[in-house]
């Protein structure tokens, strides 16, 4: 989607992160280097020639140390998911406790927003440059007849050329009927440089593939035979569903190109550089409901059988920018950038007499700009872009100051504002159900977030965060009953939201005590926007080496996590999206998860007891309306990197 045309220049190399939790062990378990040959002098590879790099040239190292961090990371997404509710089995989607508004897009998204948690955005594939052929294997565990892999691997066949592969599939049945997951996305990424590094090049291809069996949750008469704990529903396979005949589908493929070229090329005599880029971006893709027979639950339908909704996003976008870079005046780039649009379904729809439009089609040009500086020990930022033609009048500005206090402490200061229309799937859409059908192109708003942020980073003190958000034009999914139907809304008046969080790892002898805290707030009289006003998270655990020559180092603990009761979003399988509700208060119920990790040389190995709690604690543990979380059970799996 067209957003701000930022430079991609090259950021310091980050060895270790700021964040307590990740770094506090890190020089002790991660590897200096990797004693493999490489280069035509044979010279030992470091570690640290391993290199990662974003879509905006930012620099990580590839790290093999087991850390607290890498305990919340290793799931399904591979990131730290605090603040997101898991559905019962591997690959569902997530239910989010607290919410970001923060955005530069000029363009609306697709919808079918609750499949996108697993797809990977352009900014979600990196690019890599390694001394020796380099290989990582991830592996967990599913729920019921099933695996999660992550298989990559990445080679330089010269320092100017690398490539990589990965793919990561998943197959989980489950322990509720109909709730089978079925993923994969493969990602295939190269970059290249000339000698003289006047030209550099990165490209990927992605094509990605998921399916969810749908239910529509447990029937409402059997919510106290699940909440009671009754033995003859432990097995949970025994409870029938709201429907057992449907399927939902996210396709897509991506082809993407980001070059740049010096113009003027930064030397030691002159201290400035002027280059030019240019971006590329082709994505197609598709969300298919699939039922094999009409149902209820849904409402009525035009047809009884073999029901298929089908909608396409062709989104072609290229970008050209102007890069310069000078002392004192500092960083500055202005580029424009062009998008051809195509959103729709190959059918006709006609409601009580109305036509309702079957495809969005535009053509969009854009401008942006960026400005970076330093002065001193402060950092400036700033980031700008607006449509100048096109049907969507969207712009955004960010800014944002940096300023290091002391080598521990850092502070940061930012604010926001971003106008752009609601998703596609809340403007326009098409179904065989008839309540799944509307047309808001003409009615519905910008949606406006204004949004002022300061940070706080200390490795000895804490890290603190202020959030406030205020939004305009709130746009959403909402019910207004117990039943159907869902409908799109857009709020008249402002919403108001305050976040406040605080992150602190405490450290006494061979144990931490790591803790993340969430306190939120919203101003909204219509009780659109719910959002738990806690969310707890805290580990405790115990770190230590064993063995001869320290051959294994070991983590174990029990992780707490808690958020407050709040009407929590209902969910939607025919949209897989989720929608406001304000009829049933979920949450308010403790979870306990074990854990023991291992790391021998470069493998780490992961075994935990999630939600081990469940039995002794009370059943009424829900992801949202009807779909219950997660039952006691115990998973294992390993990260395996391999440098050849």
């Amino acid at each position: 989607m067209s957003n701000l045309l930022t430079a991609q220049t090259l950021e310091p190399i980050k060895r270790f992160d700021k964040n307590p939790k990740n770094s506090k062990l890190q020089n002790r378990n991660d590897s200096t280097f990797v004693g493999k040959r490489s280069g035509k002098n044979n010279e030992v590879a470091k570690i640290e020639q391993y290199k990662i790099i974003d879509v905006n040239n930012n620099i990580t190292l590839v790290d093999t140390s087991l850390t607290i961090a890498k305990e919340y990371k290793f799931n399904y997404l591979r990131k730290d998911n605090f603040g997101l509710m898991q559905f019962a089995n591997l690959g569902q989607t997530y239910n989010r406790l607290t919410r970001d508004f923060s955005t530069s897009n000029l363009l609306p998204l697709f919808g079918a927003r609750a499949r996108h948690f697993n797809y990977f955005e352009v900014e979600d594939v990196n690019y890599y440059e390694v001394p020796t052929p380099f290989t990582e294997l991830f592996y967990k565990t599913a729920f019921q007849q099933g695996q999660l892999l992550d298989a990559f691997f990445t080679v330089n066949t010269s320092k100017q050329f690398n490539f990589s592969i990965a793919y990561k599939g998943l197959r989980s049945l489950g322990n509720y009927q109909h709730t089978l997951t079925s993923t994969g996305n493969l990602r295939f990424t190269t970059n290249f440089k000339t000698k003289n590094e006047r030209y550099i090049a990165k490209a990927h291809m992605a094509t990605q593939d998921l399916l969810n069996q749908e239910n529509g949750g447990l029937k409402t008469e059997d919510l106290q035979s699940f909440t009671s704990g009754d033995e003859d529903f432990i097995d949970r396979s025994v409870f029938d569903p709201n429907f057992d005949n449907a399927e939902n589908t996210l396709v897509g493929k991506r082809f993407y190109l980001n070059h740049e070229y010096q113009l003027i090329p930064q030397t030691d005599s002159l201290n400035k550089s002027l280059s030019i880029k240019n971006i590329i971006n082709f994505e197609d893709k598709y969300f298919q409901f699939d039922q094999t027979s009409n149902d209820d639950f849904l409402g009525d339908s035009f047809n009884q059988s073999n029901i298929r909704d089908r909608v396409t996003l062709e989104n072609f976008e290229t970008k050209l920018l102007l890069d310069f870079k000078a002392p004192i005046i500092g960083n500055i780039g202005f580029g424009v950038g062009y998008n051809d649009i195509n959103y729709g379904y190959d059918k006709v729809t006609i409601l009580s007499g109305q036509q309702i439009p079957n495809r969005i089609k535009d053509r969009i040009v854009s401008l942006g700009g960026h400005y970076h500086n330093q002065f001193g020990g402060f950092s400036l930022s700033s980031q700008m872009g607006l449509n100048v033609s096109g049907d969507f009048e969207s712009n955004f500005f960010l800014a944002e100051v940096n300023y290091d206090i002391k080598d521990d402490i850092n502070i940061n200061a930012s604010i926001g504002f971003n106008s752009n229309s609601p998703n596609y799937n809340l403007l326009l859409y098409q179904s065989d159900y008839i309540n799944y059908n509307w047309n808001n192109i003409q009615s519905f708003k910008n949606q406006k977030n204004y949004d002022i942020k300061f940070e706080l980073n200390s490795k000895k003190l804490l890290d603190l965060s202020f959030q406030y958000v205020s939004i305009d034009n709130y746009s959403f999914f909402s019910s207004e009953q117990d039943s159907n139907p869902i409908k799109p809304k857009q709020l008249q008046q402002s919403i108001n939201l305050f976040k406040i969080k605080l992150d602190k790892e405490i450290r006494f002898g061979k144990f931490a005590l790591d803790n993340s805290i969430l306190y939120q707030k919203v101003t909204d009289e219509s009780m659109s926007l719910n959002l738990p006003e806690v969310i707890v998270r805290n580990t405790i655990y115990y770190s230590n080496y064993f063995f001869k020559k320290n051959a294994l180092f070991l983590q174990t603990g029990i992780t707490f996590n808690y958020f407050t009761d709040y009407y929590m979003d209902g969910y939607d399988p025919l949209l897989a999206e989720f929608y406001s509700q304000n009829q049933t208060k979920l949450g308010g119920f403790p979870r306990l998860d074990f854990f023991i990790n291992a790391k021998i040389r470069q493998t780490r190995i992961f075994l935990k007891a999630e939600h081990l709690n469940s039995s002794f604690t009370g059943y009424e543990y829900f992801s949202a309306p009807n779909h219950p979380y997660r039952d006691f059970t115990i998973r294992f799996g390993l990260v395996w990197n391999f440098f050849l």
